[in-house]
């Protein structure tokens, strides 16, 4: 991801696009919280697993998610300072949050 002002439009929108698909956005709700591998985001979200990596590769590059190599497998986890502090279930872009209804926590 380019070097942008978090408080600029362009790095917002830069974020907000990551997220703006179904597969990507249950990703992040399956992060929030815990790491996971990608054998198991793939068997949680049920796509090919050539089509998920796609997704974690833009969620890396929006600098939303991380891989950590361990051996063969790689364990995914939400970047650093995306998941909210203050106990509330959702996620921190920079430039806003979003906080998750009830139902998706």
């Amino acid at each position: 991801m380019p070097d942008l002002d978090r408080t600029s439009a362009d790095y917002c929108v830069s974020r907000l696009k990551a997220i703006a698909d179904t597969t990507r956005w249950s990703v992040m709700v399956l992060l929030n919280g815990r790491a996971m591998t990608a054998g198991a985001l793939q068997a949680a979200i049920g796509i090919d697993p050539t089509l998920l990596s796609h997704h974690l590769k833009i969620l890396k590059q929006s600098g939303l998610a991380i891989g950590r190599r361990h051996g063969r497998e790689v364990t995914y986890s939400l970047a650093e300072g995306v998941r909210l502090d203050n106990g509330q279930a959702g996620f921190d872009l920079g430039c806003c949050s979003i906080l998750f209804a009830e139902s998706l926590s």
